[in-house]
């Protein structure tokens, strides 16, 4: 039972909590957290990391009046129970529950939303812009992670809220690690940072003080150092970074002490100018196994809470997992092959790259526009690099995969992981552009598995070729194909025909092959004759084949887990209508012109009409049948 969690309705209630209640309170807030994501999945360790943070930041400002602005978003589920969403705190990250994240839509205390890192000191002065332009006097604070610090976009936002000079706070939550252990200049200087906190370190600058004093003159040279202390300021000044770009910077603090957090940030409530106030916090913090490995309870499937295993899911390999052996064979045979992440070792695959080619495999932080134009540079000097990225996260380095490797036609590999629909991370996450973003772009070819054999080839098939490729594979596990055989690379541009008909065709892409197939199967069984083809490429498409269905059967259903708009249905469509055939009736199936919420895969599927039953209803509206359905698909 939560007695005081309970009865908080709104961060109001925080304000007439005595210490000890606080405390029990942070207990119960994470007992609830471990709970929940036990059952529902999420991120437990870095909520578990932020709730005396949180606590303290809502007993000091007034949201939503104050704009507390979360970065990433995936460390508010604190802020979710204080500002009263407990009640559906239950379906957190469940179809028509709470986000996992920030949302505007879902209540007026998240005043951004947020999903991808490094945003939040932008939004943050532009919310202070804005209030200071219209005459207000509202708080804004930006929370953001040591990790998201490593993204080039909270960098210029620092450089600029200097510059204005505006009241902003930033509050650092330092924890030591994004989704791996960080890595880069900033983390080692943040750990100097949080060297000046030890008490060891803080005794022997008492002590020196202390000897000054004593000392003949001594008072005297502590004056003069003060006098001068922007002369000498580099060597004795934690933060000095900070202060450079024109904040103001204080901490290291603990930021699990509620009653100092609280009493600092009253301070700095009242602070004028930028300033920022570095947080120090444990991810996983009140729960051992996410402290003992706060990397795999970073963002978790559900588990047994009382001693963090992992409820089975099998033992069949991810399609992230077949990428990473099949990249490490490939590099066994070739030393120029080199792998490149963004904060995604794990996540992506690589960590048996990184433990076998140590020296060939790098983590560049959350960086992604740094990673492709890295890549980029090691490809015109002679190396085969590879950039493991999830989709969602590839949109951000947009430009240059266009300006620095398509446009100078490098041979840059993009392993595109977590393509299509993702989930219970919701719209934020869901890869469902990258087709229609990469298919437009010259010198580009694109390709998509629809098992795990297929992910072998196309990997091998993207290191024969001398230009840019992407290949773009869903999350989890594919349907068990054998992925044992040799690697061979594919003839580039051709797909497959997996199961020939006479009344019309779907041609499928990726994941969409097996619903395809299934769909075909139940056409049978209403005397409709379908073809089926895996579409393979994207670009280059197939037109010779989608020609030969179309002029063949005159009816067509492509399917696609990607947008609609400019995706591989489209250009079959510009194909057709490129080469006047306007007699083919053609249906495309794909994800419609909105942004898809969370919840069950196969539940989002369905409602965007690209499931086994969708594909046999638009086969048979385009045959005149009756819709019959027969799998259980």
């Amino acid at each position: 039972m939560s007695e005081l969690l309970d009865n908080i309705q709104s961060p109001a209630d925080l304000k007439a909590l005595s210490l000890s209640e606080l405390h029990r309170l942070a207990a119960e807030i994470r007992q609830r957290i471990i709970e929940t994501t036990a059952r529902t999945g999420g991120h437990l360790a870095p909520n578990l990391g932020t709730v005396e943070l949180t606590m303290a930041l809502h007993r000091v400002f007034d949201s939503p009046r104050d704009k507390i602005i979360w970065d990433v978003g995936h460390q508010c589920y604190t802020h979710k129970l204080l500002t009263g969403r407990q009640k559906q705190f239950a379906a957190l990250r469940q179809y028509g529950g709470l986000s996992g994240f920030t949302s505007r839509e879902e209540s007026p205390h998240d005043a951004f939303g947020a999903g991808h890192g490094s945003t939040s000191i932008s939004a943050a002065l532009g919310f202070a812009t804005a209030r200071d332009l219209r005459g207000g006097d509202e708080k804004i604070v930006a929370v953001i992670g040591d990790g998201a610090l490593t993204g080039g976009l909270a960098l210029e936002a620092l450089n600029q809220a200097g510059e204005q000079q505006r009241d902003l706070l930033v509050v650092l939550n330092d924890n030591e690690m994004s989704i791996s252990r960080n890595v880069g200049a900033m983390s080692a200087y943040l750990a100097q940072l949080r060297a000046t906190l030890h008490p060891a370190s803080h005794r022997a600058r008492q002590d020196a003080m202390r000897i000054l004093r004593r000392m003949p003159m001594g008072e005297s040279m502590l004056h003069a150092m003060d006098r001068v202390k922007q002369g000498v300021k580099q060597l004795v000044v934690p933060g000095m970074l900070f202060e450079e770009f024109g904040f103001t910077y204080l901490g290291p603090i603990d930021g699990h002490d509620i009653a100092h957090l609280t009493n600092l940030l009253g301070h700095a409530s009242r602070f004028k100018g930028p300033l920022l106030v570095h947080v120090l916090t444990q991810k996983g913090r009140g729960y051992e196994p996410a402290e003992d490995d706060p990397r795999r309870f970073h963002g978790t499937t559900p588990f047994l809470p009382e001693n963090g295993e992992k409820v089975s899911s099998g033992d069949q390999p991810t399609f992230s997992q077949v990428f990473g052996q099949t990249l490490c064979e490939l590099a066994e045979r070739d030393e120029r092959i080199v792998a490149i992440s963004a904060a995604m070792i794990d996540g992506t695959g690589l960590r048996r790259f990184s433990e076998l080619f140590p020296t060939r495999c790098f983590d560049v932080g959350m960086a992604e526009q740094h990673a492709v134009t890295y890549a980029a540079g090691m490809a015109a000097a002679g190396m085969r690099p590879v950039v493991a990225i999830y989709s969602t996260f590839l949109q951000r380095s947009y430009d240059q995969i266009i300006h620095d490797v398509a446009l100078q036609n490098l041979p840059v590999v993009f392993a595109i992981d977590r393509a299509g629909l993702v989930g219970d991370d919701g719209p934020t996450h869901h890869g469902i552009f990258d087709l229609s973003c990469l298919r437009q772009l010259p010198n580009m070819t694109v390709m998509a598995p629809s098992d795990e054999a297929e992910l072998r080839r196309m990997i091998a098939t993207a290191f024969s070729l001398d230009g840019p490729v992407a290949v773009r594979y869903p999350r989890g596990c594919g349907p068990g194909a054998d992925w044992t055989a040799p690697l061979e690379p594919l003839p580039v541009g051709e797909a497959k025909v997996l199961r020939e008909g006479n009344d019309m065709a779907i041609i499928a892409v990726g994941n969409r092959v097996r619903p395809a197939l299934a769909a075909a199967e139940d056409l049978a069984h209403q005397g409709i004759s379908a073809t089926v083809v895996d579409a393979r490429f994207v670009k280059p498409m197939d037109e010779v084949l989608v020609i030969e269905l179309a002029e063949g059967t005159g009816r067509l259903v492509t399917v696609e887990e990607n947008s609609l708009a400019g995706g591989f249905g489209a250009g079959v469509a510009e194909l057709l209508g490129d080469r006047g055939l306007n007699n083919c009736r053609l249906v495309r199936l794909g994800i419609p012109d909105e942004f898809v919420s969370f919840g069950d895969v196969a539940r989002l599927r369905a409602d965007c009409g690209i499931d086994t039953r969708a594909i046999l209803q638009a086969a048979c509206q385009l045959c005149r049948k009756a819709v019959t359905v027969h799998t259980s698909q």
